[in-house]
């Protein structure tokens, strides 16, 4: 993959249309970001899940502004054509859009190419905030971690025909307010699979079946890191000897091929 050129969001968009799988997986320093860059991988997304899998948390809420941006800055250094996707902390754009705006510049600057926020309904006024000033938006719904509590625990969402609607509005208003990428996670496979056929941007599901655009896994969990803790829609790819580099790239080949996830073992 080194004579891969730079990914650009044009050229995401034309794969997008052009029914090519986008593999995205979770990237929080330098020396994997190498490996994941130089296996293929498309996207790289600097999560907030680095407060549960790098700093034993419950859960991602305690992750700080400076922590997203450090942890930024050391994947940014060590990439070369990966796209590069940054959360935005719980905290950081909830109390205005003034101030979301002040962190994803921040977050830009450390060298993000693109944020993600949770949650639809009220986040749509500040994607479309965002996008007016030139940073590109990643909108994430289903299953979103930084609401745990509020949401009950690790739930699926949009399991009956209300929170199934509401799920479908929400993509409209986030598509309508200019974000470019949409991440759904834990949503059952059949509703994900509507509403990425009804979307005019990609969609990247994580837990929510093979009818996606694309797929994301956290990094840890795609290497059986934490077996004891995997959600169902996770698999191994670091298995029967394979080496790490060997595991990226196999993860890479299988979503661009469609073999995973599997509706089957890996979706609700």
């Amino acid at each position: 993959m080194s004579n891969r050129k730079p990914l650009t969001l044009h050229r995401l968009r034309e794969m997008h249309a052009s029914g090519e799988k986008i593999a995205m997986l979770t990237c929080y320093d330098a020396a994997f970001a190498r490996v994941l860059d130089a296996a293929g991988v498309d996207v790289l997304l600097v999560g907030d899940s680095l407060g549960m899998v790098l700093q034993g948390h419950a859960t991602t809420a305690s992750v700080s502004m400076d922590e997203m941006a450090y942890h930024t800055s050391c994947v940014a250094r060590a990439n070369r054509t990966a796209w590069i996707i940054a959360d935005m902390p719980f905290g950081s754009y909830q109390e205005s859009t003034d101030l979301a705006i002040r962190n994803a510049v921040r977050l830009i600057q450390a060298g993000a190419q693109m944020v993600k926020l949770e949650g639809g309904g009220w986040t749509a006024p500040i994607v479309a905030q965002l996008v007016e000033r030139g940073i590109p938006v990643c909108a994430h719904l289903g299953f979103t971690p930084q609401s745990v509590h509020a949401l009950g625990g690790y739930r699926v969402q949009g399991r009956d025909a209300r929170s199934a609607g509401a799920l479908r509005t929400q993509a409209i208003e986030l598509t309508g307010a200019g974000a470019a990428f949409l991440v759904l996670e834990m949503v059952p496979a059949n509703l994900a699979r509507e509403l990425t056929q009804e979307s005019s941007i990609p969609v990247i599901g994580i837990g929510a079946g093979a009818g996606c655009s694309g797929q994301v896994l956290v990094l840890h969990d795609m290497l059986g890191l934490h077996p004891e803790t995997a959600p169902r829609f996770v698999r191994n790819f670091l298995t029967g000897g394979a080496t790490i580099e060997g595991a990226v790239g196999q993860y890479v080949k299988d979503v661009k091929e469609g073999r995973f996830p599997d509706d089957t073992l890996h979706s609700f």
